[in-house]
């Protein structure tokens, strides 16, 4: 079998599962992680000081998720660009 190449072979496959299905899975968490926590209710006057949403940590942990996709999204962007225009030679 040397015209496969298994080394090769396992770094696409893993990447693939990082990048393919880890990413949005990322992402899933922190918007789950946004819907988690102490809610309050709401009310009808628009003068209350009650804040409506997740906990502390839920907001935070989805921080985290959303810059890790970012990052990712922006790494992917700069290596097409990096593949466009390679380095000038001299």
């Amino acid at each position: 079998m040397s015209w496969i190449n298994l080394n090769a072979l396992w770094k696409i496959v893993v990447f693939g599962l990082i990048a393919g299905a880890g990413l949005p899975a990322l992402f899933a968490v922190g918007l789950t992680s946004l819907a988690r926590g102490p809610r309050a209710a709401r009310t009808a006057g628009a003068d209350s000081d009650v804040l409506v949403g997740g906990s502390v940590l839920g907001m935070l942990i989805a921080a985290i998720c959303f810059l890790i996709v970012l990052a990712a999204i922006g790494w992917g962007v700069y290596e097409v660009y990096q593949i466009g225009h390679p380095p000038v030679k001299k």
